[in-house]
């Protein structure tokens, strides 16, 4: 097979997944629960990376105190419900993490 069909195709195969939604989304209306439950689609997959990332030490899950990043994230967590800020919660889950890992 050519060399260049060959990317061609590849190329077809990986741009038209990504541009048949953005064309179709003016035309087709989705059902109103639907598009409620969608809405918490960004919210779901930032947990989960973010949950990984401060729980996931070595391959294994570490609940003990001795991880930082999950101290860090509970308290950034607390923040987030307390103040309900953005700025606020990124500078108290650093800020918290930076200071326990002067003190620890």
């Amino acid at each position: 097979m050519n060399i260049w069909l060959l990317i061609a195709m590849m190329a077809l195969v990986t741009y038209l997944p990504r541009y048949l939604p953005m064309a179709l989304a003016g035309r087709v209306r989705l059902p109103a629960p639907l598009g409620q439950a969608l809405d918490f689609v960004p919210i779901a997959v930032l947990t989960a990376i973010i949950a990984q990332g401060a729980l996931v030490r070595g391959g294994a899950v570490d609940f003990s105190l001795g991880n930082l990043h999950a101290l860090a994230a509970l308290a950034a967590f607390g923040a987030a419900l307390l103040w309900r800020r953005l700025f606020v919660t990124i500078a108290v889950g650093l800020g918290c993490f930076v200071l326990l890992r002067l003190l620890l």
